[in-house]
């Protein structure tokens, strides 16, 4: 048997590679990280706003989510066909996506285009334009996608579970938006965004891959060189009210029931945050989890179950989500109950502990050898914390973590009746 699969033993995972993180912050306030990994002939760069959907005004939700789409119809520089071919004509991509609290704009090449990749993903954060007419046209597309979420049942209870969590908070709202706040966006609404939001103090630079911080920084400023002086700094959302448990229950045109059970979790500064992440891989990370051990596997209750967090700047949540027939939930609720009763009871076993930890370090091994997770790392440690945490350090806090801290954690933390029920059933023929 292969060593540490299915015994529980301890395998160290080295970090052998030396790789070298370097931080240049520009006179105008603009922050730039690489993380130089000789190893392999690609790059990834990423242009962060701090910024994300929990800035929305509320008549204006969904705006940062369309900014991101309406950047790439055209820049002062390029035409949309040049913005969608610079790229893939040297076989890298393009992308760009929407978080609660962030944007990124994000270019991956091989490390003789970095040059090329930063241009790009710089043009679009430095000169959008703006074109009435592609601006329409994607309204269009974007109240497509709404449709598309809202006819996929996991994507819509979801957002349903959020705005539970969140009630009346912009944190709570879909990223994406609604169809009449998308609907009522001008091309004015998206020009006075970029000004508020996309300065200097709020972008950082983050790239990773085979790539001298150098000439990083001298393309960035070329890049940026024109970029908007600081402005008035955009509204920040307070922190979220406290959390109550709150019961929601809809129908759909569906065939089969869904259900969220979940409730405010850790921020990203949490010192619990840790003994969450192992709680949650024990719990329902994985099909070797107690949830799809137990509901799925010994009763087949459901095809599909596992429970995740969410960690944000000053506040989070936590789930489990289950897909299974109506007439079986109340069936499954006791078995979840039953669950946390017995991680509040007793510590986990050695080896179940000891099987979280190497689950965990072990996703964070793999992710190291994408380097689009390795500049997305930079970027986020970068906006949450002001510096970047090394691996050694998360395998550190991972590792401290005891079987006693897990059952003190869930004691507190478990309590059915703190925990909200957000419930889609099939509606009636």
């Amino acid at each position: 048997m292969e060593a540490g699969i299915g015994t529980g033993d301890h395998v160290d995972i080295s970090w052998s590679e030396k790789v070298v993180i370097t931080k240049t912050t520009l006179p105008s306030g603009i922050r730039i990280l690489s993380e130089s990994v000789p190893s392999v002939r690609s790059i990834a760069v990423g242009v962060w706003v701090d910024s994300g959907s929990r800035n929305d005004p509320e008549l204006k939700a969904g705006i940062s989510h369309f900014v991101e789409h309406a950047v790439f119809k055209g820049t002062k520089r390029r035409r949309m066909h040049q913005i969608a071919s610079r790229m893939e004509s040297v076989g890298g991509y393009l992308n760009a996506f929407t978080s609660k609290e962030h944007t990124c704009y994000f270019a991956r090449a091989l490390d003789a285009y970095l040059a090329r990749g930063v241009d790009s993903v710089c043009d679009l954060v430095a000169s959008p334009v703006f074109p009435e007419r592609e601006i329409e046209r994607e309204k269009c597309v974007v109240l497509e996608e709404i449709k598309m979420y809202d006819d996929t049942p996991e994507e819509y209870i979801t957002d349903r579970f959020e705005s539970v969590i969140y009630p009346s908070q912009a944190i709570g709202r879909p990223i994406i938006g609604y169809p009449e706040t998308v609907s009522g966006l001008k091309r004015e609404d998206l020009f006075e965004h970029v000004s508020r939001q996309y300065t200097p103090d709020q972008i950082v630079v983050t790239a990773s891959g085979n790539l001298r911080h150098g000439t990083l920084v001298k393309s960035v400023e070329k890049s940026f060189k024109n970029l908007r002086p600081v402005g008035p700094k955009p509204p920040k959302e307070i922190t979220p009210s406290p959390y109550q448990a709150t019961e929601l229950s809809l129908t759909r045109p569906i065939q089969q029931g869904h259900l969220i059970l979940g409730r405010s979790g850790v921020s990203v500064h949490s010192k619990k945050r840790a003994v969450l992440e192992i709680l949650n891989i024990i719990l329902g990370g994985g099909s070797s989890s107690r949830l799809n051990q137990r509901i799925r596997e010994r009763y087949g209750f459901c095809y599909n179950i596992y429970s995740f967090l969410n960690a944000y700047s000053d506040c989070g949540d936590f789930g489990i989500y289950l897909g299974l027939d109506p007439s079986k939930i109340n069936h499954a609720l006791r078995l979840i109950f039953r669950e946390f009763e017995q991680l509040t009871q007793k510590p986990v076993s050695n080896q179940i502990l000891t099987r979280a930890k190497g689950q965990a370090r072990g996703g964070i091994a793999l992710g190291l050898e994408s380097m689009s997770n390795r500049m997305t790392r930079l970027g986020k440690q970068e906006l949450y914390f002001g510096r970047v945490i090394s691996i050694d350090e998360t395998i550190e806090e991972l590792e401290a973590v005891t079987a006693e801290d897990v059952q003190t954690f869930a004691g507190d933390f478990l309590s059915p009746e703190i925990f909200s029920r957000v419930l889609l059933i099939p509606a009636d023929p």
